[in-house]
């Protein structure tokens, strides 16, 4: 298959991590490390995406420790910018100058109903480029996070003692 040919559908990784915007800079921090993701797309309770996270954005907003990370919501992070997304059908080239005119390097893909069904990054992109793109395989697979996390923070010590 030649590039001019590729789809969204042909490049997409099809087994996507999120987060619910209500959860914390924390869960989303430990979701991308436990899933070795760089980007975590946010959706809300129908797989609509509202935007996408990416590690520098959270490490930006990174101040104090555990508990004052627990304690914030990532649709915080998100601000105002624009998430432009594709279709399945979209052309890589299409997906290409959508990353450039957004200055993005990640878009979602979303289908009929508005829903995540994949994600296409600028490595996805170079990839198809260079003629080593990974063989389309499965359905796509939508995982939201699986598990939560309480921090155990330390006991107060009596100053003094």
């Amino acid at each position: 298959m030649d590039i001019e040919s590729m789809t969204a559908a042909d490049v997409m990784s099809r087994v996507v991590v999120t987060v619910r915007p209500d959860e914390s800079p924390l869960m989303a921090w430990e979701l991308m490390r436990r899933g070795g993701v760089h980007h975590l797309p946010v959706v809300d309770a129908h797989s609509h995406v509202l935007g996408v996270l990416k590690r520098e954005d959270i490490a930006s907003h990174w101040s104090g420790g555990p508990a004052e990370q627990s304690s914030g919501q990532v649709r915080q992070l998100l601000g105002s910018r624009r998430c432009p997304h594709v279709a399945r059908e979209t052309a890589v080239s299409c997906i290409a100058a959508t990353m450039v005119d957004s200055c993005v390097d990640v878009v979602p893909v979303v289908g009929a109903a508005g829903t995540l069904e994949g994600l296409v990054t600028a490595t996805d992109v170079l990839r198809a480029v260079a003629g080593r793109q990974m063989p389309a395989t499965g359905p796509s697979e939508v995982v939201a996070g699986l598990f939560r996390l309480e921090p155990v923070l330390p006991p107060e010590h009596p100053r003094g003692r």
